[in-house]
Parts: structure tokens; sequence; C-alpha cells
């Protein structure tokens, strides 16, 4: 069965409303995901179609098994993607965020556990190595601030 990107989203989504409320609701999923409720409610009919949700308008929302397990890999290569941006590439914290949403749904199982061996193996071998990478990039984004600025200040006083 093929599942797209939007239907992994919707339901991550539920997932998430379900572990947090206890509770799936159609305007949560809309205000999570930044939609309109109509829209939700196309997304749930389909993904019920497809087996994954039980759905009945008025009626709670459920993942089905498969929704919970897709759903609960799809979150996995999140947070594993999340840690590694930060902990390994020293990327900020909302950035690191914000790529992992994208990037979780076009990696594959078995590049993510190539990714969390790696990350394990490299943290438990190499730490200093990571720590003095992500320090220098610390440093040449603040040097490159500090340009930036310098360039702010020459324009307002050759202007």
């Amino acid at each position: 069965m093929e599942i797209s990107k939007r239907e992994e989203e919707y339901l991550e989504a539920m997932y998430l409303l379900y572990k947090k409320k206890g509770v799936i609701r159609v305007k949560d999923i809309a205000k999570k995901l930044r939609v309109r409720p109509p829209s939700v409610v196309d997304a749930l009919k389909k993904l019920s179609e497809k087996g994954l949700v039980e759905y009945e308008k008025y009626d709670r929302i459920l993942l089905t098994e498969k929704g919970r397990e897709i759903a609960e890999k799809t979150y996995s290569k999140h947070l594993l993607l999340t840690e590694f941006f930060i902990n390994i590439l020293g990327i900020p914290p909302e950035i690191a965020e914000e790529d992992a949403c994208q990037f979780e749904h076009y990696v594959h199982e078995i590049t993510a556990e190539r990714i969390r061996e790696f990350a394990k193996y490299i943290q438990e071998q190499c730490p200093y190595v990571i720590k003095q990478f992500i320090k220098e990039h610390i440093e040449k984004e603040e040097k490159s601030k500090d340009t930036s600025k310098i360039e702010e200040v020459k324009d307002k006083h050759t202007s």
C-alpha cells in the first residue's frame, strides 16, 4: 500500500495528539497541521479507506494498528533525525526540528538504522571530534554574524 508524505504527516499528528491528549479531534489535527477542518475530514476518509484510521463523522477518531505502526515509525525517524542534526551536526534545534519534519518522510528504514548506528558509534568512539566540529561551526557562525553586522554599519555610514 502506497502512503503519501502528507498521509504520514496526518498519521504522525494523530499519534502525537493521542499520546498527549488521549483523544484525536478534527479541530486539533487541523490546528497542528495548519489546515482547515474540511481538509482533515477528506484526509480521514482516505486514511479510513486504506484501513489506517477508524473514522465516522461526529464519532471518535482512532488509529488502526497499521496506522499506529506507520505513525510510530515516522515519529521515530523524526526523533532520530532531530537528535542527529543537533548532537552530531550541531544544527540549532529549531532548524533541526524543521528539517527532520521534511527528511523523516523520505528516509528509508535501512538509512535510518545506519544513521542511528553511526551516531552511537561516533558518540562513543569520537566524542572529542564531535565537540570540536560543533565548536568550530559555532565560532564560524558567530564570526559570520559579526561580519554581517560590520557590513550593516558600513552601509549605514556610506548611504
